[in-house]
């Protein structure tokens, strides 16, 4: 028998895909309810406490994006995971910036899905756990200081710039949340910044340099394909794995 991993609201008006959901949800050990949109969601939400929401992006009536940030604004720290259309950059970027802790791309394996609902369910714990502000961060081969705003890679220091240095902390404070480029450009160079990529691939390529064996097949920072990047520990056997390009290629 599976250990019960938390409960879980699933929004799609699809009752087909809704049955198929609750069924391999429960099997996989969490506690499942249904709602059939976005209105339904919201106050499901309101009178019921949720460890994570499962949300479909496209629905009648409120959408999903609509129904992510009121549900966002009720609960701040229950984990929103969207389904999004493959392919549809745009979907992805939207639901995360409405506030979705992460998203799974139609179609989907459940094994996939179930791993990112139990990372988000995991990281989400973790920072209620951790109201304060974790002085040190720990992720495979690096520990980051953030006090004394220092770096090591297997127990030697690394020397960052203060550009790199902040970036690589937001990013390992958000560890396994796909983080668009607007939002790292800033939360690490300010408001008024976001559409400078170049300038923040730059950047990933330089700290790229500093923290990974081998840039090119990078373990740690990790590319979300036309999103924007991913940190991940690799001694985390429940981290979600190395995204790939459509050659098959770690990204």
């Amino acid at each position: 028998m599976q250990p019960q991993s938390g409960s879980v609201l699933v929004v799609d008006d699809e009752p087909s895909l809704r049955k198929v959901l609750r069924t391999s949800l429960s099997a996989s050990g969490f506690t499942v309810e249904e709602a059939r949109n976005g209105e339904e969601a919201v106050n499901a939400v309101q009178m019921h406490g949720f460890d994570l929401v499962l949300l479909d992006i496209n629905m009648p009536g409120m959408g999903g994006v609509e129904a992510c940030q009121k549900i966002r604004e009720y609960s701040p720290r229950v984990g929103i995971v969207m389904l999004t259309v493959r392919d549809l950059e745009e979907d992805k970027v939207r639901a995360l910036e409405a506030g979705a802790d992460d998203y799974v791309s139609k179609p989907f394996r459940l094994r996939e899905l179930v791993a990112r609902l139990r990372a988000v369910l995991r990281r989400s714990r973790v920072q209620g756990a951790e109201d304060s502000k974790t002085e040190l961060l720990q992720a495979g081969e690096l520990a980051v200081d953030l006090k004394r705003r220092l770096l090591w890679r297997r127990g030697e220091p690394v020397h960052l710039s203060p550009k790199e240095f902040d970036l690589l902390a937001f990013m390992m404070q958000n560890q396994g949340a796909p983080l668009t480029h607007v939002k790292l450009l800033r939360a690490v160079w300010g408001p008024e910044y976001g559409n400078e990529q170049e300038y923040l691939r730059s950047y990933v390529r330089m700290l790229r340099k500093k923290v990974e064996d081998d840039p090119s097949k990078p373990k740690y920072i990790v590319t979300e394909p036309w999103v924007g990047y991913r940190f991940r520990d690799p001694a985390d056997s429940n981290s979600p794995s190395v995204l790939e390009d459509e050659s098959g290629q770690p990204l």
